[in-house]
């Protein structure tokens, strides 16, 4: 067990990285099961002091098919939630990371998308091993687990609370 301290030391250390699947949760106007229980997640952790970011790769994803539909309340949303949340940005140092992450799942035969594919999985990936490696112990939120947890810690989002981000990553 965790003394407060200890708890609130943590909680300088820890953030929340939203995936693509997240992030078109919590930004959809439309008011559908599964986007109000996401948006009331993401309220919740947010009220246990728990630090949540975008990052530039699933903005891009979400972005793309927002403008394609034209859908200008979804936009307005996602620009909403990235000046409250701030981005991860892509830069030369991400994307070094992520090309050896895409080697490195090839080459062990564990692909998470098509061989010619930029595969937005392994760039998120690096955005969060270069985090941890800043003395933050990033966890990604995200549906797809079993992708992404191959290369850095990830947790369902509805699994994602104060106490399960400790057990994840402060007994590692």
């Amino acid at each position: 067990m965790l003394t407060n301290t200890e708890v609130e030391n943590y909680l300088q250390k820890i953030v929340i990285i939203l995936d693509t699947g997240i992030l078109g949760l919590v930004t959809n106007p439309r008011s559908e099961n599964l986007a109000l229980e996401c948006r009331r997640w993401l309220t919740r952790i947010e009220l246990e002091g728990i630090r949540t970011v975008s990052s530039e790769i699933s903005d891009y994803e979400i972005r793309r098919e927002l403008i394609r539909a034209q859908k200008i309340n979804g936009l307005r949303r996602l620009n909403e939630l990235r000046e409250e949340i701030g981005c991860l940005p892509i830069n030369r140092e991400t994307m070094q990371k992520a090309a050896e992450l895409w080697a490195w799942a090839r080459q062990t035969g564990q692909s998470t998308a098509h061989e010619e594919s930029l595969d937005g999985d392994v760039i998120l990936a690096a955005q969060a091993i270069i985090l941890g490696l800043k003395s933050k112990s990033p966890i990604i939120a995200t549906t797809n687990v079993k992708h992404i947890a191959r290369y850095t810690p990830a947790l369902h989002w509805r699994d994602i609370s104060l106490e399960n981000c400790i057990k994840k990553c402060f007994y590692l």
